[in-house]
């Protein structure tokens, strides 16, 4: 068990045997101290100075009573260790969030004057943390936890829902808290998920926010408590459903267990929870070199909670040195997958060889494991997608949106994205969370609307939907959704049919609580239009565009990404990047769309960049100035890939002599050769 998992398990085991008694107490820490355990700040928010470790002294009730140490910490990413007289009572708990929560001090380990307290982080990895409102308690936790509340989580019609009850205490901080019947929840320091009423016992005498929720699609409710010693009341959340998904199946296709993954905290049942509480309809569980089946799980708490309804899918994250692949649908009797491939061809021939899986996910190909990148700059070429060392991508689908792996640029999956579908690939964008936790990262935060028939979520057809991801049909959510038809018609995944001028039209949807500041329409790959989104304060996100869009005379694609700035929301935090490449970033919802292609050329297929500008070069590739001159008539897209296509065959981009022939030519192919010859720069560096 984690170590998180430990103390709150201790918190509620200690409400079952404690007395409630009024506790002494010493503030040992009222104001807030920033750590550092190394190196450089990780964020511009924190100062260039702060403290290797922190040192409070302190007396107690030697050998009669065990103490209790309470604090509010913040941005703990690293583990960070807890001393008492150089005796380890327990860690920091490893989340970014801001919380208050709690340490048993054995007494045995205490002394009746000069107690020294310790905060310090061996681990060499820079980290920047603060603590502050550090008290020691005489005796147990559970002599705190004096009041309770009674909760239910329904919809309109007063039926139970799943859900996540969120508590904040009068610092902003998510409280710590125990339950009095812990049957079926998963809790940790300011959460719990739960699909039946329950009673928590929080700390008295306190002030608290208690929040409800339900994931993307429903809005949340709330109360302001103020509770005594003794105290014991009831309150019900109602909740209502505030994005329309009808058709759309909500699916998280990147799930993790500690049970079998081993980091992070989140065990089977909690994992079917915490699904649950977050509104997911096909989970994919996909634990590392492994297949998990929830089912058996699910089934055992849908016994007594007959409300926690879904279709989990067996998955695999094929954890490999170059990459991982999220694999599914896995009849259950598969063998595991041989994960050891030396390249993308090995790799490739491992998962479909092994005759699973209709669908094959790139994971999060802009973050380092094992010391690769798959799509690091210096091997892949994003505008066109291209791998200058001849890789094929063994994969029909990518992520973009990754909740528990962020990027400090948004963009840059989605411009992945694009130059992969310029080049030809049949790819399809996907949205999941990667958690391994109950709260560190939100399961289903990030996921992806597949289209399908979402009336019984507990009776989904995973071949039909199956069918529908390997076709592109999906959209793809961190808080927002967005929707695009052309021509009234055509969705994702559609192949439309036009000539000169297609209408698209383009929904940004979005619960009251997130934030939807500007909304995109591209055109293979690049920004044609752009508009802004405005609703009433407190009402949900709802609001339509429509934009008539001329058309080149070759095929098109078109995509749509919507999002917002939005602040400090302890029902549903985002996280900071994973591995980020700058110390300013700015917490964002957004949402995109699949790829709707147009038929321009009337014959029937869908033609990438990469086919135009392989037909050019086969037809004109001798004569530089007719084939460049051609592409005045091709859009940008088209511009890349005959660009790349020339540097492949050994063609200095910046040479003098096509420098020449671009000066005559068009904006649009004097910026797509730029943009190529300035990546291929950066091979070189």
């Amino acid at each position: 068990m984690s170590r998180a998992g430990t103390i709150l398990t201790f918190l509620t085991m200690a409400c079952l045997w404690a007395v409630p008694v009024f506790s002494q107490q010493q503030i040992l820490q009222k104001e807030t101290v920033h750590l550092r355990n190394g190196g450089d700040r990780e964020w511009t928010a924190f100062a260039e100075r702060a403290d290797p470790e922190l040192k409070l002294i302190f007396s107690a009730q030697a050998g009669v009573l065990d103490h209790t140490l309470e604090f509010t910490q913040t941005d703990v990413k690293q583990p960070w260790r807890v001393l008492v007289n150089s005796k380890d009572i327990g860690a920091l708990v490893q989340d970014e969030k801001r919380l208050t929560t709690y340490l048993r001090i054995p007494a045995s380990v205490l002394k009746n004057e000069g107690n020294v307290l310790t905060i310090r982080s061996d681990n060499k990895v820079p980290d920047d943390i603060t603590v502050s409102d550090l008290i020691v308690h005489r005796g147990a936790v559970a002599n705190l936890m004096s009041a309770e509340i009674k909760i239910t989580i329904t919809d309109d019609t007063l039926s139970i829902l799943p859900g996540r009850i969120t508590i904040v205490n009068d610092r902003r901080s998510l409280q710590s808290v125990a339950t009095a019947n812990d049957k079926e929840v998963a809790i940790r320091p300011g959460c719990i998920y739960t699909a039946h009423t329950i009673v928590i016992l929080v700390p008295a005498p306190g002030t608290y926010t208690v929040y409800a929720n339900r994931g993307f699609e429903y809005g949340v409710d709330s109360v302001v408590v103020n509770v005594k010693p003794g105290d014991a009341m009831k309150h019900r959340f109602t909740l209502q459903k505030e994005v329309d998904t009808k058709g759309w199946i909500s699916s998280d296709t990147h799930v993790h267990t500690f049970t079998y993954s081993r980091h992070g905290d989140a065990t089977l049942p909690e994992r079917a929870l915490t699904l649950a509480g977050e509104g997911i309809d096909m989970p994919v569980m996909t634990d590392h070199n492994v297949f998990v089946d929830l089912k058996p799980y699910l089934d055992s708490i849908s016994h007594d909670n007959p409300n926690v309804k879904m279709t989990p899918v067996i998955g695999d994250e094929v954890t490999t040195a170059f990459g991982h692949f999220n694999i599914f649908d896995i009849p259950k009797e598969t063998r595991v997958i041989d994960h050891r491939g030396r390249n993308w061809r090995e790799i490739g021939k491992a998962l479909t060889t092994a005759g699973v899986g209709k669908i094959i996910i790139l994971n999060h190909a802009r973050d380092v494991h094992n010391n690769f990148r798959p799509f690091d700059p210096k091997r892949h070429l994003s505008s066109v997608g291209l791998d200058v060392n001849g890789w094929t991508l063994p994969a029909n689908a990518m992520e973009v949106i990754n909740s528990g792996s962020q990027q400090t640029d948004f963009m840059l999956l989605f411009q992945d994205w694009f130059g992969m579908l310029n080049a030809g690939y049949k790819i399809t964008p996907i949205g999941s969370s990667d958690s391994h936790d109950v709260n560190r990262f939100i399961v289903g935060q990030g996921r992806t609307y597949i289209k399908g028939n979402d009336e019984r979520p507990e009776g989904i057809d995973i071949a039909e939907a199956m069918r529908a991801i390997a076709n592109g049909e999906v959209m793809v959510s961190c808080g927002l959704l967005t929707s695009i038809l052309v021509d009234k018609a055509y969705g994702p995944g559609a192949l439309a049919k036009a000539r000169q001028r297609v209408n698209v039209k383009v929904e940004v949807l979005g619960p009251a609580w997130s934030n939807a500041d500007s909304v995109a329409l591209y055109m293979n790959g690049m920004k044609i239009k752009q508009d802004w989104v405005s609703r009433k304060h407190g009402e949900p996100v709802n609001q339509a565009f429509s934009w008539d869009v001329d058309l080149p005379s070759h095929d098109v694609y078109f995509a749509a990404i919507a999002h917002g700035r939005i602040g400090d929301i302890p029902y549903w935090p985002i996280a900071k990047p994973y591995q980020p490449t700058s110390p300013d970033w700015t917490p964002r919802v957004y949402a995109g769309t699949g790829a709707v292609w147009v038929d321009v050329d009337g014959n029937n297929r869908q033609e990438s960049a990469a086919d135009y500008a392989g037909g050019l070069l086969k037809k004109y590739g001798r004569d530089w100035t007719i084939l460049i001159g051609k592409l005045n008539s091709y859009d940008e897209a088209v511009a890349m890939q005959v660009a790349v296509l020339l540097w492949k065959d050994g063609v200095n981009l910046r040479g003098e002599k096509l420098k020449s022939i671009l000066s005559r030519s068009e904006d649009h192919v004097k910026r797509g050769f730029a943009v190529v010859a300035e990546e291929v720069e950066q091979i070189k560096k």
